[in-house]
Parts: structure tokens; sequence; C-alpha cells
């Protein structure tokens, strides 16, 4: 239940941003409704997870559809791979920002103050979330809009070369170089029920921590570390 003029206000300008306009617009608080924040409300309030779970269902077979009907010549294991990097936590994560969803989100003390409005896990499952809450509140092709909309151009980089950047094997050329210690990826933690599990990764060279990631898939989570890792070496 929305219980502020304030709240009222700032879904209104999220659904005029994405340009879909709700019926029931409990179910976009709710999809915008982060776990930590849910767990310090009492009574309970409800969170995202299980719109989460649909969102992700929604767009597999949007984005499996799309690619499928787009590209006739591409063979089984190229769609999967290029869907793969379409749908992924850095993807879904850009998208998000795109729309600047982290400033809609409903988050814990705990995660606002370590920076979860700009996380990438948290972003992405935002961005599933309110797939879900379209789908629910307006239909498939409402939902097929959204997500073409904001991830058609992810999907034209992808089918065009670009986007399938190997971030473990950019690491491992630039510290060869100069050095012929270890690069070891750890993954130190997972969360999440079995059917929507988050990877938490480390890669480190010699003893030295050098990045960190999360992802849907402990290769991604790893891939995320490596490109953190550059990124941390650039600076």
């Amino acid at each position: 239940m929305i219980n502020s003029e304030e709240r009222r206000r700032n879904l209104e300008e999220l659904e005029n941003a994405i340009g879909y306009s709700f019926k029931n617009t409990d179910i976009l608080n709710t999809a915008l409704t982060h776990t930590s924040y849910a767990h310090e409300r009492r009574p309970r309030k409800q969170h995202n997870e299980r719109l989460e779970f649909m969102g992700d269902s929604v767009l597999n077979m949007v984005i499996s559809e799309y690619l499928y009907l787009n590209y006739p010549d591409l063979s089984e294991g190229r769609l999967t791979k290029a869907r793969a990097v379409i749908v992924s936590e850095a993807s879904l994560a850009d998208a998000a920002r795109c729309i600047d969803m982290g400033r809609f989100i409903l988050l814990g003390k705990g995660e606002e103050n370590s920076g979860g409005r700009k996380r990438d896990s948290i972003l992405a499952d935002v961005f599933e979330s309110i797939i879900a809450a379209i789908y629910l509140d307006g239909g498939l092709d409402h939902a097929r809009d959204f997500i073409i909309k904001y991830l058609g151009k992810c999907v034209s980089e992808v089918m065009q070369g670009r986007g399938l950047k190997d971030y473990k094997t950019d690491l491992q050329e630039i510290l060869q170089q100069n050095s012929h210690d270890q690069i070891e990826y750890r993954i130190v933690k997972d969360s999440g029920p079995d059917h929507n599990k988050t990877f938490f990764a480390q890669v480190f060279h010699g003893n030295c921590l050098l990045g960190e990631g999360t992802g849907r898939s402990k290769k991604e989570a790893e891939q995320h570390a490596a490109r953190n890792a550059l990124n941390n070496m650039q600076k």
C-alpha cells in the first residue's frame, strides 16, 4: 500500500520515464521494494523477490523470441550465447541506469549506506521485477515493448560482435606481461534461493586482491570481478 503523496509522485515520475501507466500502482511499488527495506518494517512489507522470479522468465522468453524471429540464420549455440549476454546482470543494470531506476528503489538502511542504490545486482533484480509488474498489470505486449525499448541497443551491439567482451582474458594478458604469478578466482559466497542465486567472486594475483564482482552464475561473477580489477588498475 502506497502511504505517502511524495511516493505517489515518485512512481508517477517513473511511469513517465518508462512510458507505461500502471492500473495498479501498488504492484509497481512492490517491484521497487528491496528485501532489506521490507524486513525493517512492521508489519513486514511485500518485497520484489517473487516479481523478480517471474520477470526473469518473461525476459528470457521475450529475448529468445526476438532473437529467433530477427536472426533466422543464427545457430542454437550462437542464439544461446547472445541471449546470455543480453540478459546478464551487467546488461540489465546498465538498462536500469538509463532510467535512473536506482533513485526509486526502497532500500533498508544497511543497503542504503553501503551503496546498494548503485549496485549491479540490485539494479538488475529491480529491472526484472518491473518487467513482471508490467506483465501482470498490462500483459505480454506491454512487457515486450518495455524489454525491447531498453535492451534493443544491447541486442544490436551483441549481434554486431560487441558486448561479448572477455574481461578475464584481458586481465590475464595485461598481468602476464610483467609477472608470472598465478591469477586465482574465488567464489567467496552465494545468496538467494536455489532457482535464483547470486554469486560473489574475488580475483587475486599472487596474494593481492585485485577486484570483486557478483553474477547470476559463477562464470559471470568472475567476469565482473575481472572487470572490476581492470577498472581498479586504470585508476
